[in-house]
């Protein structure tokens, strides 16, 4: 990780952080009040199946405004429908963050086995020089600021009895679209994995530290 943020320095670049969950039209367990003794149900009147995937990106840079970028997708289980993202929606997630943030990113992200593929590797190599990608341990969901976001939107469906997916998908959607201008919050995630910018003692640039 500390290569990650020396490199983030010396190009002048964000350290972006990359994440992909979805929310299902069964909700997540939710916390509320409730009489003594009696345990508070929401009933579901809406039926059938359908997921929503989400994708982000945490953006950071020191003395910068902290960014989150996102692409949605809902699948509802048509013929010939994807269930999920495909490659090709990463790629598009990471020249969008680069568009809209005018800088070189530093990429870190999980191993999934989508990220590994072939065409990805090869479109990395390609914008090179805009793009580096430094890859977490194998499990290692606490050092990435982007699943403190997912806890975030998950919340916002939790009470909510929906009818159909696209319930799911407007609450997802206003979720999201109310933390990207929310920086502080972004920083709280940050800061939630016990992650920290500094300064090294014997060079110029910064390094990333976990505390």
């Amino acid at each position: 990780m500390a290569a990650g943020k020396s490199i983030a320095a010396e190009r002048g670049a964000y350290l972006v952080f990359e994440d992909e969950d979805g929310q299902s039209m069964t909700p997540p367990r939710s916390r509320t009040w409730g009489r003594i003794g009696r345990t508070p149900v929401v009933r579901v009147r809406g039926r059938g199946s359908g997921r929503v995937s989400m994708a982000a990106t945490t953006c950071y840079k020191p003395g910068e405004r902290s960014r989150l970028i996102y692409r949605i997708r809902e699948y509802r289980g048509r013929k010939g429908e994807p269930k999920g993202f495909g490659w090709r929606d990463f790629r598009d997630l990471k020249v969008r963050a680069h568009i809209q943030l005018g800088t070189p990113i530093v990429l870190v992200r999980d191993n999934v086995r989508l990220h590994l593929t072939a065409v990805m590797k090869d479109f990395i190599a390609a914008h090179a020089d805009w793009l580096t990608v430094f890859q977490l341990p194998t499990y290692a969901p606490d050092l990435n600021p982007t699943e403190g976001i997912w806890l975030l939107v998950k919340r916002a469906p939790g009470n909510l009895a929906a009818a159909d997916l696209g319930q799911i998908t407007r609450a997802v959607k206003h979720k999201l679209k109310m933390l990207q201008y929310r920086s502080q919050v972004i920083d709280g995630c940050f800061a939630e994995t016990g992650l920290r910018f500094g300064e090294a003692p014997r060079a110029a640039t910064s390094v990333f530290i976990r505390g």
